[in-house]
Formats: C-alpha cells, sequence, structure tokens
C-alpha cells in the first residue's frame, strides 16, 4: 500500500461524500477602499483546499475511566475517532495506538486497539512495579502520525504506589515562575502599537496570578498589566526606534526582572477587535508607507472560511469579517504579501454552539451498599430535540486522593486539541459567554497558538505526500529490507509475511526506495508468531526487520511533576490494601475476553480441490501422496530436486514454474524440504489450479498443506528466515462486575472492595428511548462521581456527571 493523494480522496469519499467542498467568503472592508477576493487571496486559498484534500484532519478522543489509579490497577478507556473539521465521527483508521508515558517519555504500557464504526474499547494493566508519578496516556493512528505528537490526543494521569519511591524530589527553587510574552501577530515592530499577551507559570505548570510593569531605559513606566484567568493577561504598547525595555513581574512578594522579545526596524503588525456581537475587524499596520498588497487567509481547521485581499494605504488595511462564516471553535487568520508569504498570523476563538445534552437518572438518590442501582440515559441536540448517541460510562470513588477530573470530549474536540501545550480548565472556555471569559479565551488564544503544519508544504506546488497511510482495513506491519553488510535500503525485493496457523493468511509487498515493505493481514489480534521472509530468487543476502509501528516522536509539553504529600500518607496505603484485596479475588476475571469468531477463508478463498488426508489411506512418504491422491498436482524430479507443477484447468495446461507452495500459511521456497516431511503431520491439503493475483505478486497456481495443530509441526524453517513475536490488535476484556440480585449474593463473604463500581463503554441511545443500565454497588460506603461522555453522528459532544451516595446498611 502506498499513500498519495488519489488513495487519500478515495478513502475521504468512503467517509463521507461532500463534508469537505471548501466554501470561499468573501469579505467587505473598511477604510474607504473596496476590497473583493483578487488574484493572490484566490490562490492562497485554492492552493489551501487542495492541501486539505490531502491532509485530512483526524482526531481521537479518549474517555478514561478515572484520573487516578494504584499500579496493579486496570485502567479502562474508550475511543473517539472524528474528523478535525465539524468533529463528526470519522470511520476512517482501524486501529489506534494507545500509550502510557512516563516522565522520560519511556512508555510502560502500550496496546493496539480495533476501531469500528469511529470507536474503539479498550485496557491497559499498569505494572504493580510503577513508581507513583504523573503519567502520560496518548492515542494516535497511523494517519496522524504524518503530523506530529503535538497532534495526538494526550491526558495526565496519577499513579500511585506506596511500595516504590517515586524519584520525585522537591525542586531547589521552588519559587520559581515562568513568564512569556507573545506578541499579537508574532513580532513587535517599532512604531506599531501592538497587543502583547503573557503567561506566567509555575513550576507546575498552573498559572499564577501576577502583575507587572513595563519599564522603558530610563525607568519610566510606559505600561502596567495584570494576569485575568489562570496566569494570562495583556497589555498594549508601541515600542520607540532606539529603546530598551525590561519587565517587572510581582508574584506575592516575589519580583522578577524579564525581557521582551526582539523589537524589529521594518515589519507588520496585526489587531483582531471582537465587536461583542457585530462582525470581526482585523486591522494590518506596516512601517512602510508605499501602497501594497495583501491578502487574508482564515481557515477553520483547514477549511477555508474567509479569503480576501486588500490593499495597504498609508500603512494600513482593514478587514471586516462576519462570525457567521467561521466555524465553532478554533480559527486560524494568516496575513500574506503579494509572493504569498506569511506576514502575520494569530488565532480566534469562537463557542461551540452545537452541544450534546446527557441527562442522568439514577432510580434513587441514596444507595447502600451491595445495593443495584437503576440509571436512565436520555441525549438531545442544544435545542432540545432528543437525538441518538454513542456514549461510554464510568463510576469511582471520590476520596482524598481522586481530585482532578477527567478529560471533556467538548472542550478538547473545540479548543485543546487545537492548541498546543497544557490548558487548565478548558471546560470554562466552551461554556460560560461572560465577556470575562471571551477576553480569557483570547489571551490563551494568543499564548498557545499553534499551527498543524507549515505554511511552505501547504503552498507548495506540488501536491502533498505522506510517509504514513490511513489503515483502512486492519494493522499494517511495516518492515525494511537492507543489504546484509552495509544496511544500504534495498529497492524491489518481494517479501512475504505471515503467521503460522489453520487459517492460511498471507501478505506480501515489493521494498519502495527506502526498502520499507507493509503487509496488511486482517483480523491479526494477540500476539503471535510471524514468519518474514525474501523471495531467494531475487536475493538470498538481503535481511529484513520488523520495524516499531508506535510513534517515537513524543510532544515537547512538559509534565506536571508528581509530588507525594506526606499527610496523605494514610490514604495511600488504606487504598493500596483495597487495591490488594480485590485483586486476591477478583484477578480470575481480569483476563476475561469477548473474542469474535474469526473468517477461517484462507486468502485464495474456496480452492479447486481439497483433500482431508485422513479420508485416504495414509503413506509414510509425501511423494507418494502428491502422485497418488492429487491430480492437480504434477511431481517432477530434476537436477536440484523435486519441482511441483500444477495444471492449468482453465487454459487446459500446465504450469512451468512452481507454485506457491504454503505449510500453515508459510511460503516454503524450497520444495525439497517440504517433500521431506512426515505426510502423517499434514491433516489438509489444498490446490488452486489456476493464476492467482495477490498484491504484487503471480502465482503459478497454490498448493497449500495444512498441519494438526497450525504450528508447522517441527519444521524447519530457512535460516533467512525472520520469526519473532508480534503483538496484534488487542481482544477485548470483559469488564467485571459482581452482581447481588439475591438474598444469598448479598451475603456472600468475598468482600468486594472496588474503586471503580462500573464501566461501560458501549452505551448507545436513541432519538425515540432512553437507555436503561443497571450495576451494583460494593463494600465502601461514600461518594461516587459518575461520568458519562458521548459523541452523535452529527459531531455534537457533550459530558454529563453527579455523586452517587452510598452509606451502610442499618
Amino acid at each position: 500500500m502506498r499513500c498519495n493523494k488519489m488513495s487519500i480522496c478515495k478513502a475521504w469519499a468512503a467517509v463521507g461524500k461532500g463534508i469537505y467542498v471548501g466554501l470561499l467568503g468573501v469579505v467587505l472592508a473598511t477604510t474607504g477602499t473596496a476590497y473583493g477576493q483578487g488574484e493572490a487571496a484566490d490562490g492562497v486559498a485554492s492552493r489551501f483546499s487542495r492541501y486539505q484534500q490531502t491532509a485530512l484532519p483526524e482526531k481521537l478522543f479518549l474517555h478514561l475511566d478515572r484520573p487516578l489509579y494504584l499500579s496493579g490497577e486496570m485502567l479502562w478507556f474508550k475511543i473517539y475517532a472524528v474528523e478535525g473539521t465539524y468533529s463528526r465521527p470519522l470511520p476512517l483508521s482501524t486501529v489506534a495506538y494507545v500509550e502510557v508515558l512516563d516522565k522520560e517519555k519511556r512508555p510502560v504500557a502500550q496496546a493496539k486497539i480495533p476501531l469500528k464504526q469511529a470507536t474503539g474499547q479498550g485496557s491497559l494493566p499498569l505494572s504493580s512495579s510503577l513508581p507513583s508519578g504523573t503519567y502520560t496516556v496518548r492515542a494516535y493512528t497511523n494517519w496522524m502520525k504524518n503530523f506530529g505528537p503535538e497532534y495526538y490526543f494526550q491526558n495526565t494521569v496519577t499513579v500511585i504506589n506506596p511500595l516504590v519511591a517515586s524519584g520525585s524530589a522537591a525542586a531547589k527553587d521552588s519559587a520559581a515562575y515562568d513568564v512569556q510574552f507573545f506578541p499579537e501577530g508574532g513580532n513587535l515592530v517599532q512604531g506599531l502599537s501592538s497587543k502583547v499577551a503573557f503567561k506566567v507559570t509555575a513550576k507546575t505548570g498552573t498559572g499564577v496570578a501576577a502583575q507587572g510593569k513595563l519599564l522603558n531605559q530610563s525607568g519610566t513606566v510606559v505600561a502596567t498589566f495584570k494576569t485575568l484567568r489562570y496566569g494570562m493577561g495583556n497589555f498594549t504598547f508601541a515600542p520607540e526606534a532606539g529603546a530598551s525595555y525590561t519587565v517587572l513581574i510581582t508574584v506575592g512578594k516575589q519580583v522578577m526582572r524579564r525581557s521582551l522579545p526582539r523589537v524589529f526596524e521594518q515589519g507588520y503588525v496585526m489587531h483582531l477587535e471582537n465587536n461583542g456581537t457585530g462582525p470581526l475587524t482585523l486591522t494590518v499596520r506596516s512601517t512602510s508607507s508605499q501602497p501594497s498588497s495583501i491578502s487574508l487567509l482564515a481557515h477553520s481547521r483547514q477549511k477555508v472560511a474567509v479569503a480576501a485581499q486588500g490593499q495597504l494605504v498609508n500603512g494600513q488595511a482593514t478587514f471586516s469579517i462576519n462570525k457567521d462564516q467561521l466555524l465553532d471553535g478554533i480559527s486560524h487568520f494568516t496575513v500574506f504579501d503579494a509572493q504569498q508569504k506569511p506576514l502575520c498570523e494569530r488565532l480566534y476563538f469562537q463557542q461551540p454552539k452545537k452541544k450534546l445534552s446527557i441527562t442522568v437518572r439514577p432510580d434513587k438518590n441514596q444507595y447502600t451498599i451491595r445495593d443495584k442501582v437503576a440509571v436512565e440515559l436520555a441525549t438531545a441536540t442544544q435545542d432540545a430535540q432528543r437525538t441518538g448517541a454513542n456514549l461510554s460510562m464510568a463510576v469511582y470513588r471520590l476520596d482524598s486522593l481522586t481530585t482532578a477530573p477527567t478529560a471533556d470530549i467538548n472542550s478538547y474536540l473545540w479548543l485543546t486539541s487545537d492548541l498546543k501545550g497544557r490548558v487548565e480548565h478548558p471546560e470554562y472556555y466552551v461554556t460560560d459567554a461572560s465577556p470575562e471569559t471571551v477576553e480569557a479565551a483570547d489571551n490563551l488564544m494568543l499564548t498557545q497558538g499553534w499551527s498543524r503544519f507549515r505554511w511552505e508544504d501547504a503552498l507548495a506546488t506540488n501536491p502533498a505526500t505522506f510517509s504514513y497511510s490511513p489503515e483502512l482495513q486492519g494493522h499494517i506491519i511495516q518492515g525494511r529490507i537492507t543489504q546484509a553488510g552495509t544496511n544500504r535500503p534495498v529497492k524491489g525485493a518481494v517479501a512475504y509475511l505471515a503467521s503460522p496457523s489453520r487459517i492460511t493468511r498471507l501478505a506480501n509487498d515489493k521494498s519502495n526506495d527506502d526498502g520499507l515493505v507493509h503487509f496488511e493481514i486482517n483480523d491479526f489480534d494477540r500476539p503471535k508468531e510471524i514468519v518474514v521472509q525474501i523471495d531467494p530468487q531475487q536475493d538470498s543476502t538481503h535481511r529484513i526487520e520488523i520495524l516499531n509501528p508506535f510513534s517515537q516522536q513524543y510532544a515537547t509539553t512538559p509534565t506536571t511533576p508528581f509530588v507525594p504529600l506526606t499527610r496523605f500518607q494514610q490514604d495511600y496505603t488504606k487504598r493500596h490494601f483495597q487495591t490488594q484485596v480485590q485483586a486476591i479475588y477478583s484477578k480470575k476475571y481480569e483476563n476475561r475476553y469477548n473474542i469474535p469468531p474469526a473468517d477461517s477463508t484462507a486468502f485464495y478463498g474456496k480452492p479447486d480441490e481439497l483433500y482431508y488426508l485422513d479420508k485416504y489411506t495414509r503413506f509414510k512418504v509425501l511423494e507418494e501422496v502428491m502422485r497418488e491422491y492429487v491430480p492437480g498436482v504434477i511431481v517432477r524430479i530434476r537436477k536440484d530436486g523435486f519441482h511441483f507443477l500444477v495444471v492449468d484447468k482453465v487454459n487446459k495446461t500446465v504450469f512451468t514454474e512452481n507454485p506457491l507452495v504454503l505449510l500453515d500459511g508459510v511460503p516454503i521456497f524450497n520444495i525439497n524440504k517440504i517433500m521431506a516431511m512426515d505426510p502423517l503431520k499434514i491433516r489438509k491439503l489444498e490446490v488452486v489450479d489456476s493464476h492467482y493475483f495477490q498484491g504484487v505478486s503471480l502465482y503459478s497456481g497454490i498448493v497449500s498443506f495444512t498441519t494438526y495443530k497450525g504450528d508447522l509441526e517441527g519444521f524447519n524453517l530457512s535460516s533467512r528466515a525472520l520469526i519473532q513475536q508480534y503483538e496484534g490488535v488487542q481482544s477485548q476484556r470483559e469488564f467485571y462486575s459482581p452482581r447481588y440480585d439475591t438474598p444469598e449474593q448479598k451475603q456472600g463473604r468475598l468482600p468486594d472492595m472496588r474503586n471503580l463500581l462500573y464501566w461501560n463503554p458501549a452505551i448507545t441511545t436513541t432519538s425515540t428511548e432512553p437507555s436503561k443500565l443497571e450495576f451494583f454497588t460494593g463494600d465502601q460506603a461514600g461518594r461516587y462521581l459518575v461520568v458519562v461522555q458521548g459523541l452523535s453522528p452529527k459531531g455534537a459532544a457533550g459530558s454529563s456527571s453527579f455523586t452517587l451516595e452510598v452509606k451502610q446498611a442499618l
């Protein structure tokens, strides 16, 4: 499989026609000059539209069952796959890669999760030897690897291990703060007034309240400012020629001295004014007074919304933008010169209007231990119209350790997935519509703005090409063929990959310029032994290796350090005891899987000849079996030994080349070795008596032997074959939740110390009836948080939560 524009467009067409039709908005400008969509703006927009048709944006969101775990516990998750513009479910990729990374960005748990109809579910056991700390859960698809690790889903969780030291030492300078400044549009320019956003964070990465002064070289106060929300704020000033500036930041009693970003002598600045319910006003200023053409391109997550051309008159141009032209969420505004070179850029956030309302109704206000909880779920659009949705639900115990909320699907899809770095309380920006929230959101756009692509790539003359293909039919196993001794890539070598089994599956590919080969095998799940071979008729000196499918690139976002608190030591110990007790009595339920029935059809379909050898007189020599029972295969002996010639019944002739010979699905290129095998170990023989095309290969018929166990029965493969264990996609593990329907079950003596009462990643609601669920409480009284998240078929995302009170029975 190769990744190109045509294959991506076909894949997208299969997902949903018409979603990505580009609509260019025409903008009107003020300042007394008429502006329209000119050639420059049209050229930028058309090139960018072409780019976005090949660079289909794909996002993943993971609903994690809880924010805090003890080492040895299971981490459960539900995956929602969406297209990145409208957040509609996107059934493009069929495999997602999920990892848990430690503070050094080393994976401590990994899994390949199958995706069906844009959703998936899985679990990761957290080793009992993991030290306490903050860990990052990240998820991505093979296609998403083309756009960098900042594009992956990422969320932090806390792992507690009272028995293993965390390795986290208290910072020597715990009062140190990080201060950053971000000029609107990108640069400070002499003589041009600019808004400057700033962000002040502690070592934990959280914003802190601060105030400051901007001083010139003579100590005169040029501007004063203070933070608004989460350590962010802004101020406005115009740098003067020849002046130097110093910033004094005060946090509590600490005063810090910082410098501004570089001030340029010449250049451009931009300013976006939000006029409340009116249109947006974007002003561009330049140090040059000469008239010049500029163009504005606004896109909402790679969908072109506005393309307009303007003229700088006396160093200024103004654009008026109707907010209705922009999609919900984050939009990018970029100004280009006449040579289509980007000059200024900034982000703008528009609260999502499309939301999923999730109503959760428990049958009682309070419960006792081992009590049944019945819950009714209903979903509706923002205008209270019933709608169907795909949901997931977690119920976990609240205690002194569990304080942080889990990631919210609505704020992630519309906000944090398009920003770089950590966003504090993202739900604040999508739920509150006050003027203060609008200003806080604008500060966030200025301080954490980020583009997922380079304009050089997006506006290139040639269509974009990508290294990683979307996995449309299943997991793609990638390998590299090199010359032995030199490690130079080998082009044009044909390789074969099989997994010994009674189900015959085989993949092949021809290496590209980089020596890469891609093998696609459907229904490849769980750990299996794979055999990879290169056709020895081409060259027996080549070597092949299987590449790691997990991304080796990591986001630069720092992980919040974990500092264990001594006042929680008793809580750590108690929680550890509960986890140990639960593991002792319910460990046997952890490894129960829902394994769907496998398709037993061989890759070549129904054979032309089929022989179950137990139905015939058994011979001790395979040559006798072939000559006596298999008329469709002629056995010949030449100077180099045995050869098979398949009778071509279609053309009523005999092939002159050896057929593809398989043993338990593994190609056997040396027919002398297969003829030396004990036929009593062979259960079944199948023959395809015509030409067969597969991938890059044409076979002169197929002769397939299958043993009783499907494990090659001790057959010695070529020493040049690569044989290794390979982890397929994860099978679905069942979540164990005991029931207490009868008095005998309620009085059972086995302890039930579950912290996670319930996890259900496969809930569906309809537009006509609510969904009804039930589960049982355990032996621990307390408050339990119920969290429900989900997505509608049209891309409306939502979440809901409430607490259950569980008390000891009187």
